[in-house]
């Protein structure tokens, strides 16, 4: 692979104008594409077979002309301190308002809060529901807008209105405040290399390769439903991975470069040396996040899949691209030097660096630096078990919006229970007497621990279905209303037996513990699978068998400390107020299996990229210790930069105001300072030092099984034939080059260190 590489770099360098053009007609093809079929990423969270699930398309089967199972709305009308909403003025707005709302657009009915005695004790509160006749994620911008326009008239009447319900929820987009990750890791590139112009180009390939996969993911939204989360996953993990990959590559040419390589010779060779653990390390991510498949939770799917292919794109372009603009940039890649840092890079060249001399330290008292990496993140990882998980609702979004208003006048007003409501669905198609099984179920629910109230049932127009709406007493996040979904599913073999009827519980709260539920189970599943990737393909790259299982404890060490970070700061409200959480609660419940793939792929590529050069040290005669330290000369700079400048993309997200983005950029962005860090810089050296020469065992017998995957291109190091007149190009490929050779393709090679 990395000869077939090398000459892929060969010849990306050498027709650089035809690969950029090629990559911006890509942009352009697809972005067409994006702009002529895409369509909103509104699909909701949801997975077929459950309960909740179930009840909902058969509320759709037996209410058809009911809008039963469509999207629904609140609209909530609060009037000033000490006076009532049923005041006969405000009343007349109030109606006026609601008549307005029933002509919106795809709008089924609109109830009457005067007439269902939605107006809370004190008659300062009250709520009308809007049901729509289609579901939430076929709500349109327009019928969003128009209701949200219709309370002008209560307002001028001196009404407060808000609106809340999932037919209000909007789409969460980027801001302009995310851009701050990639101005911070513009600096961290700036210092690494000490150059704008080699600093900005791994930024701008990143882009274009973001732009491609984000208009690509929104041209397939056409065939696929996508949830709002997704295209955003998306393109954090594509500008993460985008610039890491291309530094990785950009970094290893200056290297070559410094040892008096032309340049094309040495974009080829760290096409074909970095980019080969570029392309294992892209794989194993592509691997990890496409596995959430395996969990048969369609949303989640799909939301591994659009990550997965956002990093592909980033491999393909650091393989291409990159190169490519190392051509344009030919002898001047250190072009326009940052002032201040022209003294520091040329010490960086002649001088041990830090990453040695912090291995040198870590090796010589490898226990001690062990323990405390297991210490730090042991303690970090302790709030993990106090985990929590659940769906956000509008009490989760900012003060600010118009959903967390009219959450909090309900909860004022009706109590914390109003926010959550659960639907119970009657099934009595096989009851005798369908009358007497809705009775019962009423009664039986309103028996029930933390029930505020009971609405009467109202039965389909075949009378064989009934819904009846169940208030609970506790706030829709609260383990009390889980309890109470539990202990209503609880009565069904009773009812059963007594009525011939089925009893299901179903709406967002009851929707919410049923993923829940479903992605806790599945949790366990897919750390197994995702573990047994990381032994295989980790003894597939170092031919090891410790090297392997101490990766992967690293790993969920790694894991075991992020959880634990959510926790205390999103579930706990630890540090709240400094990142601009509004409102704590329940971990949203996709996020640790997320996080299982993303962090395990990105881990993966500290591993590759730091333990293969203690590998090559160590095969070429150091001691493990000194192969540890030789491989923290080579790789720990650029893992630090690449750390720093992943971290700054996702903490730049953390800045959205909607608590899933925020959640999940925080994730990434903790997680994988805890594995560069604590576990990688700290804890793999600690550890290669105390295996000695066991760190590289592998039976014999499995030595001889198992492929030769040369992920550090040291066998093209060792036998790609070159002269002191400049570089022999690769076989077939002497039209790539144009003639005759210019001068820096004509300086003299050496032997570039291993």
């Amino acid at each position: 692979m990395a000869t077939f590489l090398y000459r892929l770099g060969w010849a990306a360098f050498a027709r650089r104008r035809s690969v950029l053009a090629g990559w911006v007609l890509l942009l352009v093809v697809v972005g067409g594409l994006a702009g002529a079929l895409g369509k909103n990423a509104d699909a909701q969270l949801s997975i077929p077979g459950v309960e909740s699930v179930h009840a909902l398309e058969l509320l759709q089967n037996r209410f058809p002309q009911g809008a039963a199972g469509g999207a629904t709305a609140r609209v909530i009308f609060a009037a000033p301190d000490g006076q009532s909403v049923t005041d006969p003025v405000r009343m007349t707005a109030i109606k006026q308002t609601l008549a307005a709302a029933a002509e919106a657009d795809q709008v089924a009915a609109v109830s009457d809060p005067f007439a269902t005695r939605a107006v809370s004790p004190d008659g300062s509160t009250a709520y009308a529901t809007v049901s729509y006749r289609v579901q939430v994620d076929k709500i349109s911008a327009d019928s969003q807008a128009q209701l949200l326009a219709t309370g002008a008239t209560a307002r001028t009447a001196g009404v407060d209105v808000e609106f809340g319900g999932e037919a209000t929820q909007a789409q969460p987009e980027q801001s302009a405040a995310e851009g701050i990750g990639v101005l911070v890791a513009l600096m961290v590139l700036a210092l690494t290399f000490g150059s704008l112009l080699a600093a900005g180009m791994p930024l701008l390939t990143a882009l274009i390769g973001v732009g491609v996969g984000s208009a690509g993911t929104l041209a397939l939204s056409a065939v696929i439903d996508l949830t709002s989360t997704a295209p955003i996953l998306g393109l954090m993990v594509g500008l993460a991975v985008g610039i890491d990959y291309a530094l990785f590559i950009s970094i290893r040419h200056k290297q070559h470069l410094l040892e008096g390589m032309p340049a094309r010779e040495a974009a080829a060779m760290a096409v074909g040396t970095a980019g080969s653990a570029v392309v294992f390390a892209g794989a194993t991510v592509m691997i990890a996040l496409a596995g959430l498949a395996v969990v048969g939770i369609p949303f989640l799917t799909t939301m591994g899949l659009v990550a997965a292919g956002m990093v592909g794109v980033a491999v393909l372009v650091a393989l291409t691209l990159v190169p490519a603009f190392l051509g344009f940039a030919g002898t001047q890649f250190s072009r326009w030097p940052v002032p201040g840092l022209r003294r520091r890079q040329a010490k960086l060249s002649t001088t041990q660096s830090a990453g040695s001399r912090w291995a040198t330290i870590v090796t010589k008292r490898p226990a001690i630096f062990l323990t405390a990496g297991v210490v730090v993140t042991g303690v970090l990882a302790l709030p993990a078990l106090d985990l929590t998980l659940g769906l956000p609702d509008d009490g989760n979004l900012s003060a600010t919006t118009t959903q967390r208003k009219a959450y909090d006048l309900l909860a004022e007003g009706f109590g914390h229970g109003f926010n959550g409501p659960l639907t119970v669905v009657v099934d009595a198609t096989t009851s005798p007497d369908p009358q007497s099984a809705f009775d019962q179920a009423g009664k039986a629910i309103a028996a029930l621990d933390d029930v505020a109230a009971v609405a009467p049932a109202v039965q389909n127009p075949a009378g064989d279905t009934a819904i009846i709406s169940v208030i609970p007493a506790s706030g829709p996040s609260e383990s009390a209303t889980k309890d109470l979904v539990g202990s209503i599913r609880d009565l069904q073999p009773a009812l059963t037996q007594s009525t011939d009827a089925d009893v299901f519980v179903t709406g967002n709260t009851a929707l919410g513990i049923d993923i829940s539920d479903k992605l806790t189970s599945a949790l366990p599943t897919f750390l197994v699978v995702v573990v047994g990737l990381s032994l295989l393909l980790l003894m597939l790259a170092f031919r090891s068998i410790f090297v392997p299982i101490k990766a992967t404890a690293g790993f969920l060490l790694s894991i075991a400390a992020t959880f634990g970070a959510l926790v205390a700061v999103f579930q706990w409200g630890w540090m709240a107020d400094l990142i601009g959480i509004q409102q704590t609660g329940p971990i949203i419940s996709f996020l640790p299996i997320l996080l299982v793939g993303l962090v395990f792929g990105l881990a993966m590529d500290y591993e590759v990229f730091l333990v293969s050069r203690m590998r090559e040290d160590y095969v070429h005669g150091a001691s493990p210790k000194e192969s540890v330290v030789g491989g923290f000369q080579h790789g720990a700079r650029v893992v630090t930069a690449a750390a720093l400048i992943m971290a700054s993309v996702f903490a730049g997200f953390m800045l959205s105001d909607e608590s899933t983005i925020k959640s999940i950029g925080f994730a990434l962005a903790f997680g994988v300072l805890i594995d560069a860090f604590v576990v990688r810089m700290t804890i793999v050296p600690a550890v290669m030092a105390l295996l000695g020469h066991h760190a590289w065992y592998l039976p014999a017998w499995l030595d001889r099984l198992m492929p030769n995957v040369d992920i550090e291109g040291a066998g093209l190091e060792r036998d790609h034939p070159r002269t002191t007149q400049g570089a022999t190009p690769p076989a077939g490929a002497d039209h790539d080059r144009p003639s005759p050779a210019t001068p820096e393709e004509s300086q003299p090679v050496r032997q570039p260190a291993i």
